[in-house]
């Protein structure tokens, strides 16, 4: 099987604008394309993974990726998919922003020898003159067409602004600036991004010719992809400083039954054979699938030492075995305890598993608290220095929540 058909069998690819041709192109390793990150973050997260590993699936095949930095469209604010307008950042805090990601991003793109690039789009947007661009790049779209999207049809209820308004054009100069510059001759991207993305592909014919080579792809389900990212408790980041590789192992522990097989096929290099035998799994099957999903993308984000601790925490924590040592910790001094003793409530709020001692008291009354797999239904419960001791205790809040909590 060639890379396309892979992608296409692994669910990655929604719609195309010339199937024959873009295949032809990446089966021959002859594609130099690009996917776009907004730098609204000093992190990556876990939805932007399907992109990270395309573009690693591409590279492999000979394919020459371009990360497109949004250090200049990260000045605007992407409306896409959004009911709200973005806040602005500074230069400064893109520039960081941009930094961190090539150093995430290199453990998936191999960026040496001209293999890959990493392209900041400020490079040629912060340098147009406003009636060049009219001139240049605003002649060739038409405001009826841009109406007709769905990313402004759905600010238009709310207010779309004429700075929000401008997106589309700065998105389809990205992709006009980076064939003349670099060759790239196709641009991949989320499904909401389509009508953007379309805007590239026409502004290059418009002004190039319609022998210009430049195709356009969308990734299936990269909207829910997005949705990945989030949690009920926030992100879940790349950086091990925001997201331990504990906490990231959890998280692809814990996805839905219907999701695993899916995110198998979509985010991990496993052979689709391999995957394809677990169609038929069931119970207890799927959660070992489960762990291999969670194995497998620590790996490749933290590498395989950190994900092996991750499994050994997990096995500890839910299967009475494993080192318990990898677990998020907690750790208590002297002075938080009162009398040699401290309050359940207490803990939940200092180890961060509830927001406050009343959201720590509601969850104690309702039975959702556990210390070392006993349920503590008292919201008066107090621990001795000696009883949580230097080996800790385990403290779980719900199914998925825990903390080991310490006396340093």
């Amino acid at each position: 099987m060639q890379i396309y058909e892979e992608l296409v069998a692994r669910g990655l690819i929604a719609q195309v604008t010339n199937e024959e041709e873009i295949k032809n192109m990446v089966n021959n390793g002859k594609a130099t394309f690009y996917i776009g990150f907004d730098p609204t973050a000093d992190s990556l997260h876990v939805g932007h993974f399907m992109a990270l590993c395309l573009m690693k699936r591409l590279q492999m095949a000979g394919n020459r990726p371009i990360a497109l930095i949004g250090g200049g469209t990260g000045m605007v604010g992407d409306p896409s998919g959004r009911t709200d307008m973005r806040q602005m950042m500074t230069v400064e805090t893109i520039e960081h922003n941009c930094e961190c990601f090539k150093k995430q991003m290199s453990r998936f793109i191999d960026f040496s020898d001209g293999k890959a690039l990493m392209v900041n789009n400020a490079e040629w947007l912060m340098k147009l003159n406003y009636i060049e661009l009219l001139r240049e790049v605003g002649s060739c779209f038409s405001v009826n067409n841009m109406l007709r999207a769905e990313c402004y049809k759905q600010r238009m209820e709310k207010g779309l602004s004429f700075l929000e308004f401008n997106y589309m054009i700065m998105q389809s100069y990205d992709f006009y600036m980076l064939f003349q510059k670099y060759g790239c001759n196709m641009q991949f991207g989320g499904d909401d991004q389509w009508s953007n993305m379309l805007g590239g592909t026409e502004l290059i014919r418009r002004k190039l010719g319609k022998d210009a080579h430049a195709m356009t792809i969308t990734l299936l389900l990269n909207s829910e992809g997005k949705k990945m990212g989030k949690t009920q408790s926030g992100a879940v980041w790349l950086d091990p400083n925001k997201t331990s590789p504990f906490e990231f192992y959890q998280y692809w522990r814990n996805v839905d039954d219907a999701d695993v097989l899916k995110c198998l096929r979509m985010l991990t290099f496993l052979p689709l054979e391999q995957i394809n035998e677990m169609d038929q799994w069931e119970g207890s099957q799927l959660n070992k699938a489960k762990e291999i999903l969670a194995y497998e993308l620590t790996s490749l984000v933290h590498g395989e030492e950190e994900a092996g601790k991750a499994q050994e925490a997990a096995k500890a924590l839910f299967g009475g075995a494993g080192d318990s040592a990898n677990m998020p910790c907690c750790e208590l001094t002297e002075a938080d305890f009162e009398d040699g003793k401290i309050g359940l409530l207490t803990i939940l709020q200092k180890s961060g598993l509830t927001s406050s001692r009343s959201d720590a008291r509601r969850n104690v009354e309702q039975g959702g608290v556990s210390v070392d797999g006993t349920q503590i239904k008292d919201i008066k419960a107090e621990f001795t220095k000696d009883q949580i001791g230097s080996e800790g205790i385990i403290v779980k809040k719900g199914k998925k929540n825990f903390m080991k909590v310490i006396v340093k």
